[in-house]
């Protein structure tokens, strides 16, 4: 069965509520809801005004746009539907930042505190279907916000990294709803498939009678064949049991396949409680150095995405923008998505699973270490497994962020560097089915991933001091933490931790400050991590400019840039092109040659099988994209063969002059024994002459 089919609406969604598409696709219970978005009453120290739900005050969205508002309550009326009497009614709630006490007719329901994950509650003894009741949601959201996991919100006092911190985000911010449910109802269920042969199930009952109940469980799509089973649960409501699969079918970024559960308590009626979970078989591991999907070789091509809109902050404006940043990462060539220090919206996790891209899961952290904020920031995880865990795309889980909430200093604090390991021991027992990153950046303690982030403008530097990474010749790098504040930072945390056996990627890099600068870079820094086979990844920074950070692919309203004739897709293709010279700036990777010379091209394959065919080379006038490239070939190299994963030899070009002109491309691609091109890629000849510094004063002459 298609994976499209599981792009569930029912009821359709209604265009006068924001966001008014069912939260939770990947466990549905759409049969039975009644969405709480839409217009909410504000009061708070300003006074009353209306707020849209569920966009954060400080949005344009919401209609309020106030910022360091540190207390406020929503209230609105809400009237439960008279055909769900005889029911269980639970409200859920997406996301409110920080801490949450509910009220329903003035009388509290439940608290919660933690600004990223969701919960629920469950108000069937506090309401009447068919009656209408006052619904208050009073929140907290403090200022200072070093001590609580906020991820990228900017906070007063400031944090130490605030020149990379956004507006805030407070209040209700993702939907708010309600669900009919069973009398005794399926609270929890997680579904795993990391054997590849069947789906592996356990969950836990509430309501009225979850002691000693009958569970159905059936496949109800994904397969050929109809699987089931009834499981019964123990003296504490829980769950466990198995769904072997006829003609089992993997989950992968090529093949999506997706497989529905339905599990059922109860006979007919609105007593009975039925949910609808879907799942899929994937298993990732590291084998030493090298990843692998199902049991075959990957290689991580990933970009950072922050999840950030300019009007509507944390908060997607509508479906429509969920779907389209994983269209345009996929667009660009990218095969997994780091959600970067944010628990992203459900339904983007369930359009991830639907088409295919692999996603590495962080949750936001705080920023000053203290014991009270490590354990903020572990309280998060559970509640994270719970929501996200059975999404087949998620094959990472980070923690956290290049030491953010760590003051810096793991090498130089054992406490701190406890935190990291204590956190990675946490979640590995949550969740043995993926890949931990403890502390994604450097200083690692106890990780499953050796990654690191590596900012540098100067391509020269940026190669020599990857390819001593990759030899293992040199293991720290500068990092700028501040604008007068550089450190050497290692990839590990202590002398202890070894150097080899573990996975090595580059999971943040890029470079320039224009458009085209960032094209530039993003071209040569790729094909320098492509070089050496070392390396299992890499994630680009980043997807889409986020306020004041200007180094996305697209702008902040995800408008393309001049990226001058780049098609990034070139640069993260199973197969690409390395060419052995250093570039020299943007726009004149070399200067304009007087006379013909010979460059030598290797070629990177990440296929299943090896790739042979012979380099191409042909001049066109400058900035002129691969599609407006002429039929006629200028040159040909010999024969060229790359095994999978392993850098080819190198094949010599002989390119002739230009001819009379200044500015011009060189395009380069390979084509297979069929006549297919499998990689492309090019090099700009320009005039360089020295940057312009007349009137620039010494430091001695400035009062």
């Amino acid at each position: 069965m298609s994976s499209e089919s599981f792009l569930v609406h029912r009821p359709d969604p209604s265009p006068d509520v924001p966001r008014g598409e069912y939260p939770r696709p990947d466990r549905d219970r759409s049969d039975r809801w009644l969405s709480l978005n839409g217009p909410w009453q504000l009061e708070s120290a300003d006074g009353t005004a209306p707020i849209t739900v569920p966009y954060a005050w400080e949005t344009l969205a919401s209609g309020v746009a106030r910022t360091w508002l540190e207390r406020a309550t929503y209230r609105r009326s809400l009237t439960v539907p008279a055909h769900w009497a005889g029911a269980r009614v639970v409200l859920c709630f997406g996301a409110v930042h920080h801490r949450a006490r509910v009220l329903l007719d003035g009388v509290e329901v439940g608290t919660h505190v933690g600004g990223y994950d969701s919960f629920e509650l469950d108000v069937t003894d506090a309401v009447t279907p068919g009656e209408q009741h006052q619904l208050a949601v009073e929140v907290e959201a403090p200022a200072d916000k070093r001590a609580v996991p906020h991820g990228k919100q900017r906070s007063i006092p400031r944090d130490d990294y605030d020149g990379v911190s956004f507006r805030p985000t407070s209040g209700i911010w993702q939907s708010v709803w309600l669900e009919a449910r069973g009398r005794t109802y399926v609270a929890d269920v997680r579904l795993r498939g990391e054997s590849l042969t069947g789906l592996d199930l356990a969950g836990v009952l509430v309501g009225d009678h979850p002691v000693g109940a009958v569970v159905q469980v059936r496949v109800v799509a994904g397969s050929r064949a109809v699987e089931q089973v009834a499981v019964l649960t123990d003296a504490d409501g829980r769950f466990s049991g198995r769904l072997e699969l006829t003609d089992p079918q993997p989950w992968s970024p090529a093949d999506p396949h997706l497989y529905q559960v339905e599990l059922t308590v109860g006979e007919a009626g609105p007593g009975a409680d039925r949910v609808l979970v879907t799942g899929g078989l994937r298993h990732i591991e590291a084998r030493g150095e090298e990843l692998y999907l199902n049991g075959q070789r990957l290689y991580v091509r990933g970009v950072l995405d922050q999840g950030y809109w300019s009007e509507t902050g944390l908060t997607a404006p509508d479906e429509t923008a969920l779907l389209r940043d994983l269209d345009i990462a996929r667009r660009a060539g990218y095969t997994l998505v780091r959600k970067h220090i944010k628990l992203e919206d459900p339904r983007w996790l369930h359009h991830a699973d639907r088409t295919g891209m692999l996603v590495w899961a962080e949750p936001p952290g705080p920023s000053r270490f203290s014991p009270e904020a490590a354990a903020a920031f572990e309280a998060q995880l559970a509640p994270m497994v719970e929501r996200d865990g059975n999404h087949p795309s998620i094959i990472i889980w980070g923690l956290y962020n290049e030491e953010w909430g760590l003051d810096w200093d793991i090498p130089g604090s054992p406490e701190r560097a406890t935190a990291a390991a204590h956190a990675y021991d946490v979640l590995r027992s949550l969740d043995a089915s993926r890949l931990i990153v403890e502390n994604s950046g450097w200083a690692h303690v106890r990780t499953d991933l050796v990654d690191w982030h590596y900012y540098d403008d100067d391509p020269a530097s940026w190669a020599t001091r990857v390819a001593a990474l990759a030899r293992g010749d040199e293991e720290s790098f500068p990092v700028r933490l501040g604008p007068d504040f550089l450190v050497d930072k290692s990839l590990y945390g202590s002398p202890a931790h070894p150097r080899t056996g573990l996975p090595v990627l580059n999971s943040e890099y890029g470079g320039g400050f224009t458009s085209l600068e960032r094209a530039w870079s993003l071209r040569w820094q790729t094909q320098e991590l492509r070089r050496h086979d070392r390396f299992a990844g890499y994630v680009y920074t980043e997807l889409a400019d986020v306020e004041h950070e200007m180094a996305g692919l697209v702008d902040a309203d995800r408008r393309p840039k001049d990226l001058g004739g780049l098609d990034p897709a070139d640069v993260n293709a199973d197969t690409v092109l390395v060419v052995d010279l250093v570039p020299q700036r943007s726009g004149a990777d070399l200067p304009v040659p007087s006379h013909g010379f010979e460059l030598d091209v290797h070629v990177s394959h990440h296929g299943v099988a090896p790739v042979a065919g012979r380099v191409r080379a042909a001049w066109v006038p400058a900035g002129t994209p691969f599609g407006a490239l002429r039929a006629t070939v200028a040159v040909e190299s010999g024969p060229v063969t790359a095994e999978p994963f392993v850098l080819s030899p190198a094949v010599t070009v002989e390119i002739p002059t230009p001819g009379p002109v200044g500015a011009a491309r060189l395009h380069l691609w390979l084509v297979d024994g069929d006549g297919q091109t499998r990689a492309r890629t090019f090099v700009d000849v320009g005039p360089i002459e020295a940057p312009n510094r007349r009137g620039a004063r010494e430091a001695s002459d400035r009062p």
